[in-house]
């Protein structure tokens, strides 16, 4: 058996695709040049447009899994790798552009660290090389109200990337653009929860991940280009209506009792001023969409009391904090801390 067949059998980079034809055609070809070590799979959730048909007349190579209907990122990833055996799953979007040696990079470091069980590489911008890229950057955090920020990226200020995060750190959350894990441990904990359709559900589960005592990290000596906003712009309204949804719902499922009160009662006043500054700005079915995402995250909330009980009472008493101590909110707008190397240390 070849190395590469050896290697085939332990690492699987998952492609979730809906309708991106053209993502497929443009950024594919990279993720096969520089990925010789593990098998290529893209899995496709019911798309309208000629995916398919490109991949089988351009991509022969590539094995297809065809799902029934769109699942939306977190549920069609979960349908997807329930047929797929490897001992690394490497969940990649469909407009992501690897470099040379991105896989192998992460393979060694998880092999010869094994308390660690997820990674991402570093995310620069497809667009604008020199900048990281705004959906995970070099790592992910969470502040203590829940807001998520990165190693290069905190709220909308993106820096240019000179290195100055180039050392390898514990993160609360890897991006799911680009998620290295463990397949046993990606179960262990649940997987990604359906129900939050897209948005945030990577870092319900990295929350889930790091609350059992696991170890996630950023390997930024591996580097991927992201496009970004393949699927939703940052300007629709359904990305702001899911992104704070799915924030309250993972403050839910995750926050420890003692906190969650009194975050909550803070992200009524914080979310409402996100809206009406909005609102300001003309964006007005933006501004529906936050108070529509708080509705509905209200409706769910009983859905997931049983999840919430089931995560406490994994969690362990001696896990590092996943929640940073401070605001970014009052680091961002009030102490003008517009890069990450600017904010608290982190405890």
């Amino acid at each position: 058996m070849s190395q590469t067949s050896l290697e085939q059998a332990r690492v699987a980079v998952v492609i979730l695709n809906w309708n991106g034809a053209n993502m497929l055609r443009q950024f594919l070809p990279s993720v096969l040049k520089e990925t010789p070590e593990a098998e290529i799979i893209v899995a496709d959730n019911a798309s309208t447009d000629d995916s398919i048909a490109l991949l089988e007349k351009e991509f022969p190579s590539v094995r297809r899994i065809l799902l029934d209907r769109n699942y939306g990122f977190a549920e069609g990833y979960n349908q997807a790798l329930r047929q797929v055996e490897a001992e690394y799953y490497l969940l990649l979007n469909n407009d992501v552009r690897v470099s040379p040696g991105w896989l192998r990079t992460m393979l060694a470091y998880l092999d010869s660290h094994p308390q660690e069980v997820a990674c991402q590489p570093k995310l620069r911008c497809e667009w604008a090389p020199e900048m990281f890229e705004y959906a995970g950057a070099s790592g992910g955090y969470i502040d203590r109200f829940g807001y998520p920020y990165c190693r290069g990226r905190l709220l909308g200020a993106v820096e240019r990337d000179e290195g100055q995060y180039d050392d390898i750190v514990p993160v609360s959350w890897a991006t799911g653009a680009a998620l290295m894990i463990r397949r046993d441990v990606y179960w262990q904990v649940g997987g990604l929860d359906g129900r939050f359709f897209a948005h945030q559900e990577e870092i319900d589960l990295c929350w889930r991940i790091r609350s059992r005592g696991y170890g996630i990290v950023c390997i930024p000596q591996s580097v991927v280009y992201h496009l970004g906003g393949g699927t939703l712009s940052k300007e629709s309204p359904r990305k702001t209506y899911l992104n704070f949804r799915n924030n309250l719902l993972l403050l839910y499922k995750n926050m420890p009792e003692e906190t969650l009160h009194s975050v909550m009662r803070w992200r009524f006043w914080l979310d409402a001023l996100a809206s009406f500054h909005l609102l300001l700005k003309g964006q007005f079915q933006a501004f529906l969409a936050v108070w529509k995402g708080r509705r509905d995250f209200h409706r769910m909330k009983s859905d997931f009391r049983n999840d919430r009980e089931s995560n406490l009472q994994a969690t362990l008493s001696d896990v590092e904090p996943v929640l940073s101590s401070f605001s970014l909110l009052w680091q961002y707008y009030v102490l003008r801390h517009h890069a990450f190397n600017r904010l608290p240390k982190m405890k």
